[in-house]
């Protein structure tokens, strides 16, 4: 039987553009942890932008692995911090001033990211403002990053698809020691993670920490920034709006995050265990 439940957020339990988990998603999450099960989004966000994400309600993100995976909750207690080192973020951030539509970006994990948490990391001034100007989330740059290690980065970049995803792969080839992943289909970022630790390595800590197995963890996802947690997982789902990388190392396949897909599922969940059964999306 599904003990924990793990899901992405962003175009998974919400759709993009709405200002917050619906009211049908809340009641399945209360629903599961009612039920005496677990429940946790696993997000590129930061920590502070769970609040707002779930209404304010701390029960929802009590157990929670926000920024990728590399910070892990269980219960309301930070139990692991997995961090980027400073100096290869300054190396990143001199190879990305070459570009003239890209730029490091970085993030205060404790400020939500609807307060402008984020800020351009570049060496040359005149690459930060025109990265400022081309992205206006962002409000303020820095020349240089004076901390020994840090959580929260990413890239942003300007031009198509084609041009995003040369970036990227530019990137893995130049810095072996990071991650670079897709965190949705068309937004023009580029999360970095830690080599080797990823969303898939957060999900089996948390099932560690509450002493389940991984076959008794349903995960849900949608975009390269999942693949780790879908591949790590047997009982991995899918929303029908997933990339088609993500639904084909699926096992299991729900409607769309736009039609609250996920919020059915965790209700399913429920009436499953308490029947001592799996859910009838998993009996397919």
């Amino acid at each position: 039987m599904i003990k924990l439940v793990l899901t992405d957020l962003d175009d998974t339990l919400i759709k993009n553009g709405l200002p917050r988990a619906t009211d049908h998603a809340l009641a399945g999450i209360h629903a599961l942890l009612d039920a005496g099960l677990h429940f946790g989004p696993v997000s590129g966000r930061i920590p502070s932008d769970l609040g707002w994400m779930f209404d304010d309600d701390e029960a929802c993100y009590a157990t929670a692995a926000p920024v990728n995976g590399q910070m892990v909750y269980v219960d309301g207690e930070l139990v692991h911090v997995q961090t980027l080192d400073g100096s290869e973020l300054n190396r990143l951030a001199e190879t990305v001033s070459h570009i003239p539509d890209a730029c490091l970006a970085l993030y205060d994990i404790y400020q939500s990211s609807e307060a402008g948490s984020g800020y351009f990391v570049s060496p040359v001034r005149a690459h930060a403002q025109a990265c400022m100007a081309l992205f206006p989330h962002f409000k303020r740059s820095v020349a240089h990053l004076d901390q020994p290690t840090y959580v929260k980065a990413n890239v942003w970049c300007g031009g198509d698809r084609v041009h995003v995803t040369e970036v990227r792969d530019m990137l893995r080839e130049e810095f072996p020691t990071m991650d670079f992943v897709f965190p949705g289909p068309t937004a023009p970022i580029i999360d970095i993670s830690p080599k080797g630790w990823s969303k898939g390595t957060a999900v089996r800590r948390i099932a560690s920490e509450l002493g389940l197995s991984i076959d008794e963890v349903a995960v849900f996802g949608d975009s390269e920034n999942d693949l780790s947690m879908i591949e790590a997982v047997p009982n991995a789902v899918a929303v029908s709006n997933a990339s088609e990388e993500v639904a084909r190392a699926a096992r299991w396949h729900i409607g769309s995050s736009a039609d609250d897909a996920v919020a059915d599922a965790l209700f399913q969940i429920v009436d499953a265990t308490s029947n001592g059964r799996m859910p009838s999306f998993m009996l397919g």
